[in-house]
């Protein structure tokens, strides 16, 4: 069974949830609190999304730009969305790796300005080695990017930026994730760099669950 191989989100949220509330609060309003942090969780006015018409399954990727796993990933979430026209996709970067890390999220978030995020994200996530800021002017301008306009965004939703990465570390805390990559798909989590095959199981599943 599939249910019995990948996490429920909801369960998760619901035990964080009941974990920070008074003893006195319903089993009912926990339930309530915890599909509320799943909407959360796949919906951000800030985090870049790819929502096609008509889309039935969310997918969300938390990851880190130097994380090799999510590197690892990248290929499979990107042939997933291509042969899939109904999956919208949030990206949630949530670094972990230190200052560099950061700086590459928050970079990734403000070229989605520019409706440039999908080619930056590919850009990054095919550097070689580690990455630095230089890698990262590399990657911006393979992809694209007006450098300027970019380095004024960062300034201009400075603000925006940070309380957006903030809500992904508070989100990822709060189901229990201890790194990247991590996929929520529908209802699933799928913690590691899950192979295509598994991917493609995993959105079935949210579908049917959506159709239940």
């Amino acid at each position: 069974m599939v249910t019995g191989r990948f996490l429920m989100v909801q369960a998760l949220a619901a035990l964080a949830v009941a974990l920070t509330v008074s003893p006195a609060v319903t089993a009912q309003n926990i339930t309530s609190n915890a599909a509320s942090l799943h909407r959360q969780i796949q919906n951000d006015s800030v985090a870049p999304t790819v929502a096609p018409a008509g889309a039935d399954v969310t997918m969300v990727v938390f990851s880190d730009y130097q994380c090799p796993y999510c590197r690892k990933v990248h290929p499979a979430l990107e042939q997933l969305r291509r042969e899939d026209p109904k999956l919208r996709v949030v990206y949630r970067d949530w670094p972990v790796f230190g200052a560099v890390s950061r700086e590459a999220a928050r970079t990734a978030i403000a070229a989605n300005y520019q409706g440039r995020h999908a080619a930056f994200n590919n850009a990054l996530m095919q550097t070689q080695g580690r990455i630095t800021s230089q890698s990262i002017r590399i990657a911006a301008d393979r992809a694209g990017l007006d450098w300027a306009r970019l380095q004024a965004d960062l300034v201009k939703h400075d603000e925006a930026i940070d309380a957006a990465l903030a809500r992904t570390h508070r989100y990822a805390r709060a189901i229990g994730l201890a790194g990247t990559p991590a996929l929520v798909i529908g209802r699933y989590l799928l913690p590691g760099a899950v192979e295509l095959p598994t991917l493609r199981e995993a959105v079935a599943a949210a579908r049917r669950g959506n159709a239940d």
